[in-house]
């Protein structure tokens, strides 16, 4: 039995034979969840088809479906390459489960990067009125191609305010061609950690600001190590391009090609000086998520949950998780081949805050059923509920100690 998770969004149909895009967000608990078990597409006819998941990359946000039919409708997309701020854009999609509504305005402007980092954070931001339920529906030119993929907006209500966004089609188009040809979508990487050069920084460093990123971590055996970069070093040029705000060294990496030699410019001690690199190969985007994990960092409250198992136990535990990787396996202390959930924040609140779960803990089992996976998790919790039992019996394993059981009520 697994955790029932329902979802909904928009799409569009690029081919008279059933292939649709989509954002990988709409037919997951969040932009990095699992993918659901079964997709139900609805035609503006009203005609309803089991889809099939053709493929999603986590990275771009983009999912490709496919349903069995034919002479369908079709759309096309423009060269988003050329679209101007001013340009008239409209968006169409099933805003707040509203089907077919149509909104219109303008490109506020491109190839915005609102500092999620990677190979995709250059979007088309429009003032069009994209809400809930829009997400992974076209934006559409004047000539009826189109230009964007509708994919997220900026609120402190978490409705339109006009700050949104969406990914541009040029840079969707060799993604979802990946996908189609069944083809893993690969992108540059250093293995290094960065920040920007900001005002402070650069005045500690005695360099302009917004030139260059500092690193502040080298992974061992990656490509970055392997051509010399050091802690402390800048890079301020990657392959004769310039490290930005605007341009930022991940955005250029991630748009290399793996297995190219590039030349990195940096300033180590003052001194300028180039390397070589080998570019490497990006690893999928939850292996990276556990490699950052720092149970050191400063706990705050868990965190808006995406998936419907991690709100379950957000609201019965008041606990925000994550599954073991062997990198956060080894970052808490605990054997690398642990499986169970990592906890990332305990609320004050809740009764697991108050009896000292805190973030690092490694949830090892729950009744005393292994679980390794927020569904797993989830479910247990529900058993008990369904039981009539107001408490679960975690299995909790911290470094240096052995695993210890702590019973913790559920709210």
């Amino acid at each position: 039995m697994t955790q029932e998770q329902q979802g909904g969004g928009s799409g569009f149909l690029i081919s008279a034979d059933g292939y649709i895009v989509t954002n990988n967000h709409v037919i997951s608990g969040g932009p990095r969840g699992e993918a659901v078990n079964q997709v139900t597409v609805t035609l503006t006819n009203q005609k309803e088809y089991k889809a099939t998941i053709v493929g999603r990359d986590v990275a771009s946000d983009l999912a490709l479906l496919k349903i069995e039919a034919g002479g369908l409708p079709f759309v096309k997309f423009a060269d988003s390459s050329t679209a101007r701020v001013g340009d008239w854009v409209v968006a169409i999609g099933n805003p707040l489960g509203l089907g077919s509504t149509v909104t219109a305005g303008i490109i506020s402007a491109v190839q915005r990067n609102i500092g999620q980092g990677g190979a995709y954070d250059r979007y088309i931001q429009t003032d069009t009125a994209i809400n809930r339920g829009n997400s992974g529906g076209p934006l559409f030119d004047l000539q009826g191609n189109v230009v964007g993929i509708n994919n997220m907006l900026i609120s402190p209500v978490g409705a339109n305010i006009g700050v949104n966004f969406a990914i541009p089609a040029d840079a969707a188009i060799p993604v979802i061609n990946a996908l189609r040809a069944g083809e893993k979508v690969e992108r540059g990487y250093l293995g290094i950690g960065i920040a920007p050069v900001d005002e402070d920084l650069a005045a500690a460093l005695g360099l302009p600001k917004d030139r260059g990123e500092f690193i502040q971590r080298v992974e061992p055996a990656q490509a970055g190590e392997k051509a010399g970069l050091k802690r402390g070093d800048v890079v301020t040029k990657v392959n004769g391009k310039d490290v930005t705000p605007q341009q930022t060294l991940s955005y250029i990496v991630s748009n290399t090609k793996p297995g190219t030699r590039i030349p990195l410019e940096i300033i180590r001690d003052g001194k300028a000086m180039t390397l070589n690199v080998l570019v490497g190969t990006r690893p999928p985007e939850e292996e990276l998520a556990g490699s950052n994990f720092d149970p050191e960092a400063e706990q705050a409250e868990p965190e808006d949950p995406t998936g419907a198992a991690d709100k379950a136990i957000q609201d019965e535990l008041g606990l925000s998780v994550q599954v073991v990787t062997p990198d956060i396996a080894r970052a808490v202390g605990v054997d690398a081949g642990t499986k169970g959930l990592v906890i990332g924040a305990a609320s004050a609140s809740s009764d697991a805050g108050r009896k000292g779960l805190r973030r690092g803990d490694v949830i090892l089992s729950a009744n005393r059923t292994p679980v390794a996976t927020s569904e797993a998790l989830a479910k247990t919790i529900a058993d008990a509920k369904k039981a009539g039992r107001d408490a679960v019996l975690l299995e909790i394993q911290r470094r240096g100690q052995p695993s210890a059981f702590i019973a913790i009520r559920v709210k």
